[in-house]
C-alpha cells in the first residue's frame, strides 16, 4: 500500500484499515439534499447529515458529522462564481478559514467535469467516473486503482436493487471514508441542480467525471 493511499484528508481515524461497506441512506424523500445517514455492515450510524431542506439549502452550506454529532467535515457553494464552487473545510467552518479541498464544475450544461483539488496534499490525484444520478460511480487514484465506489444497494433476502434513495459505498483499505462521504454530499448537491420542482430528472444523462488533483 503506497503512502497515497493511507493518506488522512479528513480524519486518520475514519481511514479505512480494510474494505469497508456504508449503506447510505436519504433522510427525506420531498427534496434533493434534504440529509443522509451512513450504517456500517453491523446496522451501526457512523456518518450523519441532518436536514438541510429548501431554506437552510439556499445558503450553499452541508454539514457532515460523525454518530455523535461532531462536526467532521462542513461543505459550502461558493459564492458568486460562474460555475458551480465547492469547498469542503475540516470542522465546523469558520469565518477566514481555508478549505483543504475545492470542487468546480467545467459547464454548467450537459455533460461535464468536475476538478476537485486538494490543497494539503501536493501530488495526490483521484478521477471519479460514472453517474452519481444512477449510483454508479468509482473514485480511482492516479494508477487506476478503485478507492471508493458508489453502487445500488440490493437487498440481501430477496435479491431486489433497491431505490436510489438507499445505496451503497465501498471504501478500499487506506482511503478516507469521511472524505469519500462529502464527495457523495457535493455529487448529490450538483445532481439536484438537474432536478425539477417535482423531483424529475431534467437531464438525465448528466454524468460525473471528477479529477481531484493538488
Amino acid at each position: 500500500m503506497t503512502k497515497m493511499k493511507q493518506r488522512a484528508i479528513v480524519e486518520t481515524g475514519f481511514v479505512c484499515q480494510e474494505e469497508t461497506y456504508l449503506t447510505v441512506m436519504k433522510t427525506s424523500l420531498f427534496f434533493t439534499g434534504d440529509g443522509f445517514t451512513g450504517y456500517d455492515c453491523k446496522g451501526q450510524l457512523v456518518f450523519r447529515v441532518d436536514s438541510y431542506g429548501p431554506d437552510s439549502r439556499d445558503k450553499g452550506e452541508v454539514v457532515l458529522m460523525d454518530a455523535s454529532g461532531r462536526c467532521l467535515l462542513t461543505v459550502r457553494r461558493k459564492r458568486p462564481s460562474l460555475h458551480q464552487r465547492w469547498e469542503g473545510f475540516l470542522g465546523e467552518r469558520t469565518d477566514g478559514q481555508k478549505p483543504i479541498f475545492s470542487v468546480k464544475r467545467s459547464s454548467i450544461i450537459g455533460r461535464s467535469s468536475v476538478t476537485v483539488e486538494l490543497y494539503e496534499h501536493p501530488g495526490e490525484e483521484y478521477q471519479i467516473e460514472g453517474s452519481f444520478c444512477n449510483r454508479c460511480c468509482t473514485i480511482l487514484n492516479s494508477t487506476k486503482e478503485s478507492m471508493a465506489e458508489i453502487k445500488r444497494k440490493v437487498d440481501s433476502s430477496t435479491h431486489v436493487v433497491l431505490g436510489k434513495d438507499v445505496f451503497s459505498l465501498c471504501i478500499k483499505p487506506g482511503f478516507d471514508a469521511a472524505f469519500a462521504m462529502g464527495l457523495v454530499l457535493v455529487l448529490d448537491q450538483i445532481n439536484g441542480d438537474y432536478v425539477d420542482d417535482h423531483g424529475n430528472e431534467m437531464d438525465s444523462h448528466v454524468d460525473d467525471h471528477i479529477h481531484v488533483q493538488a
